[in-house]
């Protein structure tokens, strides 16, 4: 008879425990929260518990516990302010503190999005000291998600909102921070930032499982990959599904390098993988702007162009998407460019002038539009994306390869013509030019920009296999 009790008196104090009202992982002190929208806000209590949050802006809402003990509703946000208190009310009470409200962007990707301000040992970021000098910044806040790759999606993370100064700035994301201190600056109001990312990571471990089933050749292959980041559908399970719902302005993406050996699908992948994310936040389309892979010294089994290639594909097919070139700050022989301050930057372009009123702000290099055989023996090359012109300021315009129908390149003579955005290419080796190709090599010297000195990615006029 005692220990029937025991075990009653067990069980009920368990189940007790495991009643209390509880918030996401992804809330906690300090967070920052989407301005002006209804930003979602999750949990679990015990089955069939009312739960009110109250928001210290003026605003309620209440929902109902599901018979597995989830809640779900909405809170509708004021302009960007703060800070202000949460308070929630289910079978226990929770109060939340400093929390800012704001502009929420999600940054994810693989190393070069995982690289801290500090740097690494013999991996500095220029201008890393002034940076965390002035990071000061109580206005930008970084939930960072720690590693935990999962066979299954979960529902929970391990973080915590922080906010930017002297002492936590040089652990933060270098291109994530650099992003959301100039979008700070010109709207002045208060950015957070939820970083997600593993050094070596596939676009395949991004993605769910269901997403997946058409890319099943990949997916055969990276099964049996050694690196945990490079298995599918891993980090996804545990390092973004727990993050789905968070109402978020958009997103920001940095990797490419742990695909290039698979440079044809890519394009196709990372569609469906953005489409997937955007289908499971329900939050429309929202904007996706991510970083083409600088160039690097691969070696000679590899032809990176063909990736940069499939990302700027990408740029002109998916919706609301925008591509930040760095074809002008790679480095031959370290794969992290020193430059991520201009990286962050040049993101930001893209989110100020697509999505927070500078339109005519230029976010993007020469895109290459179309050509035209011109004299017989010369190729004409029209670009969008440089209402100024092209330029090259003051260098000699270099990289180009031309070749006829014999399919063999030779490098090639460019000038830049009228109207402003036209370059007419030429070599003395090719009678009859049929096709043109720029900066398409490893590691290429850049010498073709806008006039706003954004530079143009690397291209080609030609599908020919490789």
């Amino acid at each position: 008879m005692r220990l029937f009790n025991l075990t009653f008196l067990m069980l009920t104090v368990f189940s007790v425990a495991q009643a209390t009202t509880q918030l996401a992982s992804i809330f906690t002190e300090s967070m920052v929260l989407q301005q002006q929208d209804q930003a979602v806000i999750w949990g679990t209590d015990e089955p069939g518990q009312a739960v009110k949050v109250s928001a210290g802006w003026g605003q309620s809402a209440s929902a109902t516990t599901d018979n597995k003990g989830k809640w779900q509703l909405k809170l509708t946000t004021p302009v960007a302010g703060g800070p202000y208190k949460l308070h929630v009310q289910g079978s226990s009470e929770l109060e939340y503190h400093d929390i800012l409200i704001g502009e929420v962007w999600l940054c994810s990707g693989q190393s070069n999005m995982e690289m801290p301000l500090k740097g690494k040992p013999n991996e500095p970021i220029n201008g890393s000291q002034e940076a965390i000098l002035t990071a000061n910044q109580d206005r930008i806040r970084v939930f960072q998600v720690e590693r935990n790759p999962s066979n299954t999606p979960i529902d929970s993370v391990n973080g915590q909102w922080i906010a930017s100064n002297t002492s936590t700035a040089g652990e933060f994301s270098a291109t994530a921070y650099f992003f959301a201190k100039k979008l700070q600056a010109t709207l002045d109001v208060p950015i957070g930032l939820i970083v997600t990312s593993w050094g070596g990571s596939s676009a395949e471990a991004w993605t769910d499982a269901p997403t997946l089933e058409s890319f099943t050749d990949a997916v055969d292959q990276l099964k049996r990959a050694k690196n945990v980041q490079q298995q599918p559908s891993q980090l996804y399970n545990g390092m973004l599904h727990p993050l789905i719902g968070y109402t978020i302005k958009g997103a920001i993406w940095y990797q490419g390098e742990s695909n290039r050996n698979r440079a044809s699908e890519y394009d196709q992948l990372v569609t469906a993988m953005v489409t997937s994310w955007r289908e499971q936040w329900n939050q429309g389309d929202f904007p996706f702007y991510y970083v083409q892979i600088a160039p690097f010294n691969y070696g000679k089994k590899t032809n990176a162009a063909y990736l940069r290639e499939a990302q700027l594909h990408t740029m002109q097919t998916l919706k609301n998407s925008g591509m930040a070139v760095t074809l002008d700050i790679g480095d031959a022989n370290c794969i992290h460019p020193r430059e991520k301050k201009t990286v962050g930057e040049r993101l930001a372009y893209w989110a100020l002038s697509k999505d927070y009123g500078f339109p005519h702000l230029e976010a993007t290099g020469p895109i290459y539009k179309s050509h035209t055989i011109i004299d017989g023996n010369k190729i004409s090359i029209l670009f969008d994306g440089a209402p100024m012109g092209i330029n090259s300021f003051g260098k000699e315009l270099s990289g180009f390869t031309i070749a006829g129908a014999d399919k063999v390149f030779h490098p090639a003579y460019a000038k830049i013509g009228r109207p402003l955005a036209q370059l007419i290419v030429w070599s003395p080796a090719v009678a009859k030019p049929v096709a043109v190709r720029y900066a398409f090599e490893n590691t290429p010297e850049t010498t073709l920009f806008s006039t706003s000195g954004l530079p143009a990615s690397s291209f080609r006029t030609d599908d020919w296999a490789e």
